[in-house]
């Protein structure tokens, strides 16, 4: 396997019923590569995310994290991996009865041994990094939806993952938010230097973020490039991606 993978994805399938989502899905990231995924609504590309991280584990095939091959893991061998995985899902997913303080100390607590003082500077620095210090004493629900993305991405970034998996994450918001959440992500990649899959309709999110885009159609990629490449895609489905972009 090559040294600078950070994830290898090897003829996945994964089926709900008689639904076949994944029908052979083959994907490589490498180390410090952000890699946008396109597709249409329900086409798996959240199913694959969820694979990625244990959540769902696919009917057959290999998805190597670090060279570790998920579905085969044991749940402690799994949790050590997980470790090195930020997923930031479409909600921002804060804890509801939390201070933002809270939600930040939460994963500290429980996936490291640092002391009270180790666990204020790291909650302040991921604050700071999202320009939201001053919002540390305030709960979820006085929060704007951006600010919301926000502190979840600086909650996924605080325990220093080695990947991220990013599920929509400019979902909801508007114009101006989105594009502040994008140059976050990239503001993260570069300070961090994190592996990480967006699934994503924001085509503008899309062209800030992606070194990479992959399009899923049918349960297979059906072709990779850069934003730049694939705008100038002859494939129908491809192009109806780019239709009416100012950019």
């Amino acid at each position: 396997m090559e040294n600078n993978l950070a994830i290898n994805i090897e003829h996945v399938k994964k089926s709900f019923g008689g639904n076949v989502v994944l029908r052979d899905i083959n994907l490589k990231v490498y180390e410090g590569e952000s890699l946008v995924t396109l597709g249409k609504s329900g086409t798996g590309k959240s199913v694959i995310l969820q694979c990625i991280v244990g959540l769902l584990y696919p009917d057959s095939g290999s998805i190597y994290v670090y060279g570790k091959n998920i579905p085969k893991l044991s749940e402690d061998e799994l949790q050590e991996v997980r470790k090195k995985i930020g997923f930031l899902f479409q909600s921002g997913a804060l804890y509801d009865s939390m201070t933002v303080r809270q939600n930040l100390e939460f994963p500290l607590r429980r996936l490291t041994d640092l002391n009270d003082a180790e666990i204020n500077n790291k909650v302040k620095d991921a604050l700071e990094s999202v320009g939201l210090y001053r919002a540390i004493d305030k709960m979820p629900s006085e929060l704007s939806g951006g600010m919301r993305k926000r502190i979840g991405l600086a909650r996924t970034l605080i325990t220093d993952p080695k990947i991220m998996l990013y599920d929509e994450p400019t979902t909801g918001l508007d114009p101006a938010t989105s594009r502040e959440i994008s140059e976050l992500i990239l503001k993260m990649k570069d300070k961090h230097k994190v592996s990480s899959i967006n699934v994503t309709h924001d085509m503008e999110c899309a062209k800030l973020t992606a070194d990479r885009i992959v399009v899923l159609k049918d349960g297979v990629y059906i072709c990779e490039g850069t934003f730049e490449e694939l705008q100038k895609s002859d494939d129908p489905f491809v192009k109806s991606f780019f239709e009416g972009l100012n950019f």
